[in-house]
């Protein structure tokens, strides 16, 4: 490897400590480095075309953010957990250490991971300020919700073209394998394994309406069409919202984007790694 990125979360001085760490380590071994902010989305887009890989500091919140931007140049990344529950961190940052000169010469499997490719369709063809201006790419999910009035929406959901059904709920979450173990996973969806294809929808908090998570085929495409009094909106990722109006629509399909991720551990770690993970959500402990 030529070029690594170090991107970390702003707000953890832990995560700052290791960026800095590590950037010396590298400096160190003849290998040119640079660091970002994770929350600095244009950086990041200057800095990691160049890149081999990019080591992402901090929790699965950072590595969506991570995600999105390097996913459209293909860069691998590989995560170094500081924060909860580290579904999608491969080390922890007392073994990075120890590791990365393995890393470095080249051992190391690639995992692809699914993404959703999500489009914005309005009813007041006006274009304001703060509107996306081309399609918008999810890791995790795309979730289109109630805004700050705790009120239920109502969401007409057609899949490739066939009209489901209409949800009176508080959301519709379209969500990927990866996010399966996200938001999904709290309105009650199943797990699926990360490196599957497939696309899940699911309501969230229901009422007298169909409740159930369906699981779609990859090429499946996502309608959703909001009708509601008061304001809705769209979050990607739980990081990037926008807001909506009554007769508005998302429509989200797999994206021609995968994100790369650099593993250590093979891949069956993943079952024992998923009961772990999974009592620190829910009991708080290790």
């Amino acid at each position: 490897m030529r070029r690594v990125g170090v991107i970390y979360h702003p707000k953890i001085d832990a995560a700052r400590t290791m960026a800095r760490r590590l950037s010396e380590f590298l400096a160190s071994v003849n290998i040119a480095t640079w660091t970002c902010s994770a929350w600095d989305e244009e950086g990041m887009k200057a800095q990691c075309p160049d890149a081999d890989l990019v080591l992402s500091v901090g929790g699965d919140g950072t590595i969506l953010r991570v995600a999105r931007v390097t996913s459209a140049v293909g860069i691998p990344i590989l995560g170094v957990n500081l924060g909860h529950l580290g579904f999608m961190t491969e080390l922890s940052a007392d073994k990075i250490m120890e590791i990365l000169p393995s890393v470095l010469d080249g051992n190391g499997w690639l995992d692809q991971r699914t993404m959703l490719q999500v489009e914005m369709s309005f009813k007041d063809k006006g274009a304001p300020r703060g509107r996306p201006t081309g399609p918008l790419h999810a890791l995790n999910e795309a979730l289109l919700g109630r805004g700050a009035v705790s009120r239920v929406i109502y969401v007409r959901a057609s899949v490739d073209g066939e009209v489901l059904t209409t949800y009176k709920t508080d959301g519709v979450i379209v969500a990927t394998a990866t996010g399966s173990t996200g938001y999904s996973l709290a309105a009650g969806g199943p797990i699926l394994h990360p490196q599957s294809e497939e696309i899940l929808l699911k309501p969230v908090s229901a009422h007298l309406t169909m409740a159930y998570a369906l699981v779609l085929p990859p090429t499946a495409i996502v309608e959703l069409e909001v009708h509601t009094d008061h304001q809705a909106m769209l979050s990607i990722d739980g990081q990037v919202e926008f807001a909506l109006q009554d007769g508005d629509r998302i429509t989200a399909r797999r994206s021609s984007r995968v994100a790369r991720f650099l593993r250590i551990y093979p891949p069956t770690s993943f079952y024992s790694a998923l009961e772990q993970r999974l009592k620190v959500r829910n009991w708080g402990t290790k």
